[in-house]
């Protein structure tokens, strides 16, 4: 089993590689296959950011 992720859409795949050819190709055998789980809604990456630079870790605090 092999799981992809990725935040473009199979058809801007294309442009990716320098061999259209070869894309092809691939991309044909690779999504020929496939089950795709297209996942909608809000990045939860936002919550996980930190709110300000002090909170960031690494960063040294003032003071």
């Amino acid at each position: 089993m092999l799981i992809i992720t990725s935040n473009r859409a199979p058809g801007d795949w294309y442009p990716l590689f320098p061999n259209p050819v070869v894309a092809e190709s691939l991309l044909n055998r690779l999504l020929s296959a496939s089950h795709r789980a297209i996942m909608n809604g809000p990045s939860y990456r936002p919550d996980k950011r930190p709110k300000n630079l002090a909170d960031k870790p690494g960063t040294p605090s003032k003071g």
